[in-house]
């Protein structure tokens, strides 16, 4: 797999996981960012523009682990309209898609 595919997939994937990492640390009052909403925000941000730039290159590049990452940008489209309870089940949804492109062989 190309190198900026698999750099991409990483990103994206690690993207995601400090973005759950917060928002369960603010679910269970761990950490507060009522004051700084705009972390987990621009960590939203990121974690789709990267996505979406894995699915790119992976469709260009032809690369398996990028192209796996497509079906996790469906939530990640519907989270920011997804209601408070359902905002964390719907981010949870893009997890094994996160999960498989990682593991594809030369995703990680």
């Amino acid at each position: 797999m190309p190198a900026a595919t698999r750099l991409l997939v990483r990103v994206a994937s690690g993207a995601y996981l400090a973005n759950c990492a917060l928002g369960t640390a603010v679910a269970t009052r761990v950490v507060d960012t009522r004051r700084h909403r705009w972390v987990h925000h621009a960590l939203y941000i990121v974690t789709a523009a990267t996505t979406a730039a894995a699915v790119g290159a992976g469709i260009v590049q032809r690369s398996a682990p990028g192209i796996a990452l497509a079906p996790a940008l469906a939530p990640l489209a519907v989270l920011p309209h997804a209601g408070h309870g359902m905002h964390a089940r719907t981010a949870l949804t893009a997890a094994p898609w996160y999960a498989g492109a990682l593991l594809i062989r030369g995703g990680a």
